[in-house]
């Protein structure tokens, strides 16, 4: 970019393999793609614009991050998954630089058919003309598509962490588009080499209870649970009914597992969705169902079963379009509070700690046995 480069430029090298070893091209990213000022999306770490191939013309999405630990490690998670089922591929990656700054580019297929409630939005304007409602069996085969890819990171130790309706994408407008998720930038390996024991204030569980592979991939799952929710009536499931937002209520909600299935949205929902709903939104991240067991599921591996009953989403989704990027930015705000920085864990000794409670509590056991290690999040 700025027709400057961090090394000296080189020959074109041939297009990475995905999953492979990341080997960012160092010559200027002009020189393969023509770059539009158009911006396409707004990513955790950095800015989504147009961009065409040269040669072939192809329209293509580049995101901009510059080069820190963080940023490294988002293109390594999403390079890892690239090619993996439903999940946005990685066509190219380049390393630049921009106002005097080391950046990387990530070069990706663009998804030119929005976002996944959008498209269900744009039904609703359909259906007003009488057309075909969407159903609970369409709702099952895009929560399959989704769980495909969730099972595919969870299968190479990544938590993607940020599963939202603005990181489901379609391919294209046209009918037969596929669902695809993106941005990597609250992804984390969960092997336990690689990260800390986490300790979740919200649902107060034990760090030895529950593991960091286990904790981290719980907050995708929970995520599943909202989103099919949300694709079975039109609203969330954690958002006041009015469409007033109240974030400490809803987070309250979430943290006690508050909500229910009202009628008429829900009256002729299957109760086998309704069941797996409870097994997603399990106030227990330890209690809630692994991908594995999604994909099991009746409702998600038996498609042709599932009753084509029509839904209301669509309506609901069109009805209350104001509404939306507030109920997008309540999931993103409860996501936050499902994740937590593992370099900023810190394992506390009991033993030194000066909270009220414990110092009561040693009043108490005087000459009692010593307090064992527990977890605070400083």
């Amino acid at each position: 970019m700025d027709g400057e480069t961090a090394e000296e430029q080189g020959s074109p090298a041939p297009p990475p393999v995905p999953g492979g070893r990341l080997e960012p091209k160092k010559y200027a990213v002009t020189d393969d793609y023509q770059l539009s000022k158009q911006v396409l999306g707004l990513g955790v770490n950095g800015k989504v614009l147009e961009c065409f191939h040269r040669s072939t013309g192809q329209k293509c999405a580049m995101k901009l991050l510059y080069d820190s630990p963080k940023a490294r490690q988002e293109v390594e998670h999403h390079w890892q998954a690239s090619g993996g089922p439903h999940i946005v591929r990685i066509l190219d990656v380049y390393e630049n630089m921009h106002h005097g700054r080391r950046c990387l580019l990530i070069i990706m297929e663009c998804m030119e058919g929005g976002e996944l409630f959008r498209r269900i939005q744009e039904r609703g304007r359909i259906q007003e003309r009488g057309d075909q409602a969407f159903t609970e069996r369409e709702a099952a085969g895009i929560m399959r598509d989704i769980g495909t890819a969730i099972q595919f990171l969870h299968s190479q130790n990544i938590a993607h962490r940020d599963v939202k309706p603005e990181n489901l994408l379609y391919t294209s407008k046209e009918g037969d588009a596929v669902l695809k998720l993106t941005d990597f930038g609250f992804a984390k390996e969960t092997t336990q080499n690689a990260l800390r024991t986490p300790c979740y204030t919200p649902y107060y569980v034990a760090p030895e209870v529950l593991g960091p592979e286990k904790y981290d991939k719980s907050c995708d799952m929970w995520s599943l649970g909202v989103i099919m929710y949300i694709l079975l009536c039109g609203f969330p499931p954690f958002y006041s009914n009015t469409g007033q937002a109240i974030s400490p209520g809803m987070k309250r909600r979430i943290r006690l597992g508050q909500y229910g299935f009202p009628n008429p949205e829900w009256s002729e929902v299957s109760e086998d969705a309704k069941q797996l709903i409870r097994l997603l939104l399990k106030t227990d991240p330890t209690e809630r169902l692994t991908i594995t067991e999604f994909m099991n599921h009746p409702w998600i591996n038996q498609l042709m079963v599932v009753p084509q009953t029509p839904l209301h989403t669509a309506r609901v989704l069109q009805e209350d379009r104001d509404h939306w990027d507030e109920v997008k930015e309540e999931m993103t705000s409860a996501l936050a509070t499902m994740r937590v920085d593992y370099d900023q864990v810190k394992i506390k000794d009991l033993k030194t700690s000066n909270n009220r409670l414990l110092n009561k509590r040693r009043k108490k056991q005087a000459g009692g046995s010593s307090a064992s290690q527990g977890c605070s999040n400083q």
